[in-house]
């Protein structure tokens, strides 16, 4: 058996007959044979060509990668030695032609913008890095009515459409979020926030919110084939100037100021109302209380009245006399028992009688009368 294999070859050689009888020989006797892998005669040597094209082909497929996968919530744009096929790949497995052709993965999603000078982490889903699905722009400064500059921080929801995405990227780019939304939102803002006061802004909010989101929704859907569907844009903050902001503050004071002060003068109002309701009330119950009390007095002044009448209209002449003559009498009755007291009649009865004691001198003068009843 020879050494090495160079002298293995060199001994395989056409040339060396001798020798190659010699090994046949040796090996027909029962000796050792070994043959060339790489002999052309044999059937490895007659594959290894095919070996080293799949080979090179293998490494030229993976090298260069002539497909790729479109996820959902996207759309392939296939490019053609330059250009835009206007059919986009729906999600799957897509191949190409490599150096001809291309396909570009876009995002179709509902993306987000937003425009705000707040710090915030990282926005994003850059597993393409070619498109993420959320942006942050400073916010956008604008000047108002009196040319005093105010930040507003605006959030607007949007999304590529699908079927007009590779006619989209091929007129407006990659940028396309640049040109269509971000040059509309700020050119919007400045129209409609430029119509208001610095001061104005606070109170105006919500109708300068729609405004914005009206507008930005025409503008946008003024462009050929309406490229982008807006979803919402959504008026965040209004950040003013420091002076403006403190004036407002003070105008703010004062209207609470004046609030609470209309609110305590109608407080009382409404107790002095109450109060003089309780008055006219208690004053009207006295009324009642005395209008029944006179008509008490005069009810009973009626009666008596009428009464008096009724007596009146029953007395005659005979009837008086017969009344003084019961008189006299009790007089004559008195007389028994004090008989130092002087009695003057009166005929006719319009005098009283005058009773006079005259048993005590320190009494005199004293008179006692009793009127008869006429």
């Amino acid at each position: 058996m020879p050494a090495d294999m160079n002298d293995y070859f060199k001994k395989k050689k056409p040339g060396n007959t001798s020798q190659n009888n010699n090994s046949s020989n040796s090996n027909n006797g029962g000796g050792f044979n070994m043959n060339n892998p790489f002999d052309n005669n044999g059937g490895m040597g007659r594959a290894m060509p095919w070996i080293i094209g799949l080979v090179i082909a293998g490494t030229a497929f993976f090298a260069l990668k002539p497909f790729t996968i479109i996820n959902s919530g996207e759309v392939g744009i296939k490019v053609k030695t330059g250009k835009f096929d206007q059919e986009p790949l729906g999600a799957g497995l897509h191949f190409y032609i490599p150096v001809f052709e291309k396909i570009i993965p876009v995002n179709t999603r509902i993306r987000l913008i937003t425009y705000s000078n707040v710090s915030t982490g990282e926005l994003g889903d850059s597993y393409r890095g070619f498109e993420g699905g959320l942006r942050r722009n400073p916010a956008i400064s604008v000047l108002d009515k009196r040319g005093l500059t105010v930040n507003i921080d605006i959030a607007v929801q949007y999304r590529l459409k699908a079927k007009s995405a590779p006619a989209t990227i091929e007129k407006w780019g990659s940028s396309w979020e640049e040109k269509i939304i971000n040059s509309k939102v700020r050119e919007v803002v400045r129209d409609v926030v430029g119509q208001y006061t610095a001061e104005q802004l606070p109170e105006m909010r919500n109708q300068i919110a729609a405004a914005i989101e009206t507008k930005v929704k025409e503008s946008v859907d003024e462009l050929p084939n309406r490229p982008v569907a807006l979803s919402s844009v959504e008026l965040r903050t209004i950040n003013l100037p420091p002076k403006i902001k403190d004036q407002i503050e003070r105008v703010q004071i004062a209207k609470q100021d004046v609030t609470i002060a209309e609110q305590q003068k109608e407080k009382a109002k409404q107790q002095a109302q109450k109060a003089a309701e309780i008055a006219k009330g208690v004053a009207e119950r006295n009324r009642i209380e005395a209008q029944g009390e006179a008509d008490k007095i005069r009810i009973e002044a009626e009666e008596q009245a009428k009464a008096n009448k009724l007596i009146s209209d029953s007395l005659t002449q005979d009837l008086i006399q017969l009344e003084q003559i019961k008189t006299q009498a009790k007089f004559n009755e008195a007389l028994k028992v004090n008989t130092n007291a002087q009695i003057f009649l009166t005929p006719g009865g319009a005098v009283p009688n005058i009773w006079v004691d005259t048993k005590n001198k320190a009494k005199e003068g004293v008179i006692r009368s009793e009127v008869v009843s006429q």
